[in-house]
């Protein structure tokens, strides 16, 4: 139970895959104007990440490893992405259209997002067991989800600062983002 505490403290906050790792800088700057925008995209990241994470383990445990096909880990851990994707795209579309509008391109780009394919390797990569991959998996969404309302509750704020010209808009966004990467690299320390 000790374990799992500290696999979810350090991958929200110490290993965050947004401000720690760098991965899915895309979605994260693209959404983070309006909260709800953003908390919309992180519940789709968090469901992708982690289905995307199960059926990963389940095709590298029982199909690519014992095949020798461990070569084609890439192209398969695509292929599970982009298909969950299609789901949550055609679910969004039937059941919240204004929120599947409000996302615009950046629904499909999720199955280019770095964030989701990075989870489901390190989950490869660290060699977890079934039940810590589902753990990781939501945790680092959640550390994702984490980052970006955040970042879009400090944007929606800047909207009605005085600021320079020149810093208004995406040049702002990037600088919270590094303000947002410094802050959590005070975690280092704790786990």
């Amino acid at each position: 139970m000790h374990d799992y505490f500290l696999m979810v403290m350090s991958a929200i906050f110490v290993n965050n895959i947004v401000l720690a790792q760098y991965l899915g800088n895309c979605p994260f700057l693209g959404c983070s104007k309006d909260r709800k925008v953003a908390m919309g995209m992180g519940g789709a990241v968090v469901f992708v990440a982690f289905m995307a994470s199960v059926i990963t383990w389940l095709i590298q445990r029982y199909a690519l490893t014992p095949l020798g096909l461990g070569y084609l880990q890439t192209i398969v851990f695509i292929l599970v992405i982009a298909s969950l994707v299609q789901f949550v795209e055609m679910f969004l579309k039937k059941v919240i259209p204004p929120l599947y509008t409000a996302l615009g391109i950046f629904l499909p780009l999720i199955t280019t997002n770095c964030a989701v394919m990075g989870i489901a390797l390190l989950v490869q990569r660290q060699e977890l067991t079934f039940t810590e991959a589902v753990v990781f998996s939501l945790a680092s969404g959640a550390g994702f989800m984490l980052a970006l309302v955040v970042l879009s509750a400090i944007r929606e704020r800047l909207l009605v600062a005085r600021m320079p010209k020149a810093m208004e808009g995406t040049a702002a966004g990037l600088v919270m983002a590094g303000l947002m990467s410094l802050a959590f690299f005070a975690f280092q320390g704790m786990i």
